[in-house]
């Protein structure tokens, strides 16, 4: 088998290689089945369902494999956004360090900076991924935005998040023009789903193009931590059984050093629907404030995170608009971007965030 393994290559003695590396010694994958599941847009995900002989007890059964996109266009775009790089450094040199709960990773490996590249993840059965589309409950909400707070802390204006070239920089400009990369794509996003939109927010994504004051463009200062970038309910694995829920935060392909509440703004912006947004999400971010400070973050007041959390509506525009344009185009991928132009649309305008487009 080649350095980087792809879903059809991977055999019985790699997977058993892979288990052992990671502390099981004993264990022997003997064969196994494999399906895709997910609906990721860049990357691919296959179950492997293992037949297993181990006496300690301790391997597990299921292991999910991370491939990149079959389509030319969305691995084109894992590629030049450093989509598939990202993911594969966050779970070689971040995820172990954080609070925040993600699969564990037993492998993960790229040639260059892509589009090979493979991760071997825990499977969270019976987890089931989030859906954009319906959204979810206030109660999984909390969760999900409570379950920042391990990102967030242990990273907040940590100056030596710098030395990963990979997240970005924290004292200077993003590497591309943001800016005028939405103002070259919003023709497009609006010539393909212009017309199921209501025209206020029409109007409030097409101003953002030409704002140059707009929060999305805004440089980087502090506060900054760790960004996840596309913190939505597609890229959760959501386990019911207890309560609060537990969340599992998957899709690391856009983490970057960035700004707390944009993660915050763009979860409660996409993952409720708006009437019920409107009931919880100031008091969901209340307990996020909270838990925060109790977390160990100092200096940063309830009014700073309120502010910050209405400047952060706008994060979910440039994911909307940009990434509606470089991926390969789906039945339920565009229903899954007009969904996310509405809701994010309307709740910067309902937070009244439209002022800081002036």
């Amino acid at each position: 088998m080649s350095k980087i393994p792809t879903p059809e290559s991977i055999t019985a003695d790699w997977l058993t290689e892979q288990l052992r590396a990671s502390g099981h010694a004993r264990a022997e994958v003997r064969g196994f089945t494999s399906r895709q599941i997910g609906t990721g847009q860049i990357g691919k995900c296959v179950r492997f369902e293992l037949e297993l002989s181990d006496p300690d007890g301790r391997a597990p059964a299921r292991l999910v494999g991370k491939f990149p996109s079959d389509d030319p266009v969305s691995r084109a775009a894992g590629v030049q956004l450093r989509n598939y790089y990202r993911e594969v450094n966050f779970y070689r040199h971040l995820a172990s360090d954080l609070s925040i709960s993600t699969p564990r990773c037993y492998f993960a490996d790229i040639t260059d900076e892509g589009p090979e590249f493979a991760l071997l993840l825990e499977d969270m059965h019976p987890a089931a991924q989030g859906d954009q589309l319906t959204g979810c409950t206030a109660e999984v909400a909390r969760a999900s935005v409570l379950e920042l707070v391990g990102l967030q802390a242990s990273t907040w204006c940590d100056a030596s998040l710098g030395r990963f070239d990979w997240l970005g920089s924290i004292d200077q400009g993003p590497e591309l023009d943001m800016q005028g990369f939405y103002a070259q794509l919003l023709p497009g996003f609006l010539q393909r789903y212009g017309a199921r939109l209501a025209d206020d927010e029409r109007d409030i994504i097409s101003r953002v193009a030409a704002a140059p004051a707009c929060p999305l463009f805004a440089p980087l200062d502090a506060p900054f931590c760790l960004e996840h970038v596309d913190y939505r309910l597609d890229n959760m694995l959501i386990d019911t059984r207890t309560s609060p829920p537990r969340v599992t935060v998957v899709d690391w392909q856009s983490v970057k050093i960035g700004k707390p509440l944009n993660d915050v703004a763009y979860f409660l912006g996409a993952g409720l629907l708006p009437e019920l947004r409107r009931e919880v999400e100031q008091d969901i971010v209340r307990d996020y404030h909270a838990a925060l400070t109790a977390a160990g973050v100092a200096d940063f007041s309830w009014a700073q995170c309120w502010d910050a959390y209405r400047r952060g509506s706008f994060a979910g525009f440039g994911v909307t608009v940009i990434a509606s344009m470089l991926v390969q185009q789906t039945e339920r991928g565009d229903e899954m971007f007009v969904t996310m132009a509405r809701r994010h649309s309307r709740h910067a305008l309902d937070i009244g965030a439209a002022e800081f487009l002036e």
